[in-house]
């Protein structure tokens, strides 16, 4: 064997080696699992919209324990654990918790309850802002208009209490951006819940003119612009 000018390199290497390995397995460990919680979620988010609220808080809870053993494989690969998707885990699962809360009128859980960063927690209030929108057309469908109105307030200090936190990307987890279409949401929704008032205030109108009608059978209502004028 032809001797080395650097024996000391190989174990250099192999010390660096173990280190990658072991990283990349906990990377591997931590990213299937924290796809897992993005997955869960989704799904309790969905059962939210549909009522189903046992079975959302079931998946929820799923969702807390994959991501305290997302903590625990990680632990000793901060490097890892702040690449990314640990963030984007912890953005939906909060996005499910503030979601309940918000539909069904209870108070929003705090981050340090629901074991997530900060600005995965601030970005994820703007995600929820979507969801109540959603849900406030869905109401507003079933004729439930003062449930509209009381959400747009509701999504106003959501915005100004995120917009309040004025700081770079790297410390905020990109919170600007997410104000921005949050701000956006906000403005459609005020349009369509305005709108649908509007148009719910008219058809109570009318059916309230058509009622009056029917009980008043002698009077009729000319076309022409002439006045109601009696047989």
């Amino acid at each position: 064997m032809k001797p080395t000018l650097l024996p000391e390199l190989q174990p250099i290497c192999d010390r660096i080696r173990e280190n990658f390995d072991a990283k990349d397995s906990a990377r591997e460990k931590g990213l299937s699992r924290c796809r897992a919680v993005i997955r869960n979620s989704a799904n309790a988010i969905r059962a939210i919209h549909r009522g189903e609220f046992d079975d959302a808080e079931v998946l929820m809870k799923e969702s807390a324990d994959i991501l305290r053993e997302v903590d625990r494989v990680l632990e000793d690969h901060p490097g890892v654990h702040y690449a990314g998707f640990v963030h984007d885990a912890h953005k939906e699962h909060a996005e499910a918790h503030q979601t309940l809360a918000l539909i069904r009128g209870n108070p929003l859980p705090a981050p340090d309850d629901l074991g997530v960063g900060y600005p995965a927690y601030l970005n994820a209030l703007g995600e929820a802002v979507g969801e109540l929108r959603r849900h406030a057309l869905d109401r507003i469908r079933h004729n439930d208009r003062d449930w509209g109105e009381r959400v747009l307030s509701a999504m106003d200090e959501i915005y100004y209490a995120m917009a309040s936190f004025d700081y770079p990307p790297a410390v905020s987890g990109g919170l600007k951006r997410t104000c921005d279409v949050t701000r956006s949401l906000i403005e459609r929704t005020r349009g369509d819940v305005t709108n649908a008032i509007r148009q719910q205030r008219l058809e109570t109108s009318l059916t309230e003119l058509e009622d009056r009608l029917k009980k008043s059978p002698q009077q009729r209502l000319e076309i022409k612009g002439t006045p109601i004028e009696e047989e």
